[in-house]
């Protein structure tokens, strides 16, 4: 099993790439600096060129030879919304168009608890960011082919991670999970496939791999 992870360099994009790596996969980790491949390299991963301010088309090289592509990108909490719209929005849809031009089926995207209700939007303060995840979200389960599975977790901290969560637990966006239990659950769902399904993520009782063997 071949992964490709967009947005590897992120708090939880490199997670992704260490847990991959250390279940044995091979695991191509998309950045745009190359300073960034030393950290890559440290954490298993082989670090591929992937900008998403180009076009989808300049993405599908870094495509060659992978299984499932996992888009984990964002533009930060440091930037605006403009750039929101360029990497958690415009970028998503273009990674979505390099896979289909790249022949590949599977797609997983981390997207975030609370995007399917409009209402949390407006309590939000960070409304822009729920938009552009809820129409990224759109397009890939309406405008494409791709087995997606898109992630929603819930609230994210930077805590130990607790190795359980408990799945579509409603789409309250107050509900908390740790970087690094999203990154495992991602990892479960790359090695049990879960097409055609949006898996709701919130810290809970029940061991990662169980509940995503489950749904």
């Amino acid at each position: 099993m071949t992964t490709l992870v967009i947005g590897a360099h992120g708090h939880v994009g490199q997670q992704i790439v260490q847990q991959l790596a250390t279940a044995g996969e091979t695991v191509y980790s998309g950045i745009r600096n190359a300073e960034q491949a030393a950290t890559i390299q440290q954490l298993g991963g082989q670090a591929r060129t992937v900008d998403l301010m180009g076009t989808a088309e300049a993405l599908v090289p870094a495509m060659q030879g992978v299984d499932t592509v996992v888009f984990s990108a964002g533009s930060g909490g440091s930037t605006g919304d403009d750039m929101t719209l360029n990497i958690d929005l415009d970028g998503a849809v273009k990674a979505m168009q390099a896979t289909e031009l790249a022949h590949i089926n599977r797609f997983i995207i981390v997207s975030a608890l609370g995007t399917g209700d409009r209402a949390f939007w407006a309590k939000s303060s960070i409304r822009p960011y729920y938009v552009a995840k809820f129409y990224a979200d759109e397009w890939l389960q309406h405008r494409t082919n791709l087995d997606y599975t898109i992630v929603r977790p819930g609230l994210l901290t930077n805590e130990a991670a607790t190795g359980k969560i408990t799945t579509n637990p409603g789409d309250d966006g107050t509900r908390q999970i740790t970087r690094a239990d999203v990154a495992a659950t991602v990892a479960a769902i790359v090695k049990h496939p879960l097409p055609k399904q949006i898996v709701t993520i919130v810290n809970g009782d029940t061991p990662v791999d169980d509940a995503i063997e489950k749904l």
